[in-house]
């Protein structure tokens, strides 16, 4: 008799979550309390803002003691600049079944990103739903590509100084500059996310890592106007693997060395992905000159298939866009230990490897092996080029190493 009503409790709980409906502002089931923001006076007409219900759904689940879920049902929900604050009392779930879309007006997000989850430990992220950044409306203000002053742009969603957490099963399109930011955090795990943005969409970056450890990323697809994953200063222990890329500017190290006191990059893993039209596939870039002397090192770069990629490998540590720097300078910024395991496909540029290393800290342990990279355009077959880098060939190179 008991399993009977332990069943019946089950099917009940899976209900109202399926549903989105309940008598009260929060249901509970053994423990799980569900709370919905239509009850906290949410509505899903596509314009009313539903900052303050949103708000006042995750303060009250944030101080639940049991296992609480924010749920968002299917419908569009317009959201204002939103911050989901911690920490909370036991682990949480943001559950996602509509739609929220951002404000067209980029002024209208009063914070550098419009969803932001801060100071939570234990949070899942879900549902299948979609952020809407609506990011064509202010594309247009993006003048970062000759203005290094420029104003940035609201991301769709950031989570700051979150641990043992993860986000999967949603959908990011048409951010106004990045998709999905993570700063400090710790232990958190990415899987079946999709990201999509136009290729000519400015800085929309799909996810952007710094100062964070011990996170995988696994299962997505990045489509986008800059680079499919940017890893920034201070970001150790990654692990990426089964990526779709494209279009974008690739995986990036970087860039890194621009600013003082800037932490190290090590122990990154990116294996068993595909790169298909970007214009770079694997990429490590740093300021020259720089202003700090970090370590780049430990990097696996394995498992890798280019399908019309300008440049496939590319280190440059001559790295300064908008030519703000004097061609003498050189990064500081040391790159050693580095494998490119089993790369394979086809280069839209001639020089499929570029190796460019900086004469004041010239990269070592660099190592080729297993790397099929062919170009088929009028100007002959693919070539690698190198400047100031020391490591090994193993296996069957092509183009033949430039690495001695």
């Amino acid at each position: 008799m008991a399993s009977t009503v332990c069943g019946f409790t089950l099917i009940l709980f899976i209900a109202a979550v399926t549903s989105g409906v309940s008598a009260a502002a929060s249901t509970s089931f053994a423990g799980r309390k569900i709370f919905n923001v239509r009850k906290y006076g949410a509505r899903s007409d596509g314009k009313t803002d539903n900052a303050i219900a949103f708000t006042k759904a995750w303060k009250e689940a944030c101080q639940w003691k049991g296992n609480p879920s924010v749920y968002v049902p299917f419908g569009t929900f317009y959201l204002g600049g939103v911050t989901f604050t911690g920490p909370c009392k036991s682990r949480i779930s943001f559950i996602i079944k509509g739609t929220l879309l951002a404000p067209k007006e980029a002024n209208a997000i009063k914070q550098d990103t419009w969803i932001i989850f801060k100071y939570v430990d234990y949070l899942t992220v879900s549902g299948g739903g979609t952020l809407d950044g609506q990011g064509s409306y202010s594309w247009r203000l993006n003048d970062c590509s000759r203005n290094p002053n420029c104003r940035p742009l609201p991301m769709n969603i950031g989570f700051q100084f979150v641990r043992f957490s993860r986000i999967n099963r949603i959908k990011s399109i048409n951010s106004k500059m990045g998709h999905i930011n993570f700063f400090a955090v710790e232990y958190f795990e990415v899987s079946r996310v999709s990201i999509r943005a136009p290729g000519d969409s400015p800085n929309t970056d799909g996810i952007k890592i710094g100062s964070s450890n011990h996170m995988k990323i696994h299962h997505v697809d990045i489509g986008t106007g800059d680079d499919c994953i940017a890893i920034l200063a201070g970001t150790t222990d990654l692990d990426i693997y089964r990526v779709t890329c494209g279009p974008g500017h690739g995986i990036s190290v970087g860039s890194l060395g621009r600013y003082k006191n800037e932490k190290s990059v090590q122990g990154l893993i990116v294996r068993d992905s595909i790169f298909r039209g970007t214009t770079n596939g694997v990429r490590i870039k740093t300021w020259a000159p720089s202003a700090s002397r970090n370590l780049i090192s430990n990097f696996l770069f394995k498992n890798l298939q280019m399908i019309n990629v300008e440049n496939p490998i590319n280190i440059d540590q001559q790295y300064c866009p908008n030519n703000q720097c004097r061609k003498t300078s050189h990064s500081q910024v040391q790159i050693q230990n580095v494998k490119f395991k089993n790369i394979w496909g086809t280069s839209t540029s001639k020089v499929a490897v570029k190796l460019q290393c900086s004469k004041m800290a010239p990269c070592t342990d660099v190592e080729l092996f297993g790397v099929n990279l062919v170009h088929r355009g009028p100007d002959g077959p693919a070539t690698a080029w190198c400047e100031n880098v020391a490591g090994w060939t193993r296996g069957n190179i092509f183009p033949p190493s430039c690495i001695h």
